[in-house]
Order: C-alpha cells, then structure tokens, then sequence
C-alpha cells in the first residue's frame, strides 16, 4: 500500500466537491486533513491517482498527488512556475 497526500484547488464557483470527494475516496483508506487537503492509504501510484481524479476536475482546476512511500510526485495545473520550481527542486 502506498501513503498518498492529495491537495487540490477547484477555481469555479459551484464546483462538484462531492464528486471529487468520492473519487478520492475510491482510492483507498482516505481522511480529509485540511479544506483541500487528504490523506489516501491506496494501490495506486501517484499517476494513477492524478490521472483518476482529473476526470472529476475541470481543466481549470489544479490537482497534485504526493506519495511518500517513494516520494514521487504526479500534478496537473499548477502555474508553468510552480511546475517548473516542483520539477527542478523534487528529491527522489
């Protein structure tokens, strides 16, 4: 099993939290931590989880997936500056 760390931002007012919220759950074991931000006990990596959880966002949403059991990382939507400085400064 893998130890998953999920944060997300949903940019449109009304967006489907519900909806998000259950496929997170589908995951694994999940707790809600913080407003945006959950804990997964799941099989799946942290692609696998990204790729899963971008059909319940919209493509101006942002989702990343933190797994520390190998601490990889998978992210969609983020700034080109945010992306740039995770993937240039990431430590595996």
């Amino acid at each position: 099993m893998r130890n998953l760390f999920i944060s997300y931002d949903l940019y449109k007012v009304g967006q489907n939290y519900t909806g998000l919220a259950k496929a997170i759950g589908s995951l694994g074991q999940a707790i809600k931590v913080q407003k945006s931000f959950w804990f997964v006990k799941s099989s799946k990596t942290s692609e696998e989880a990204r790729e899963l959880l971008n059909r319940s966002i919209d493509n101006n949403d942002s989702v990343m997936v933190i797994d520390t059991t190998d601490n990889s990382a998978a992210w969609f939507g983020l700034t080109q500056e945010a992306s740039h400085f995770v993937s240039e400064n990431w430590s595996k």
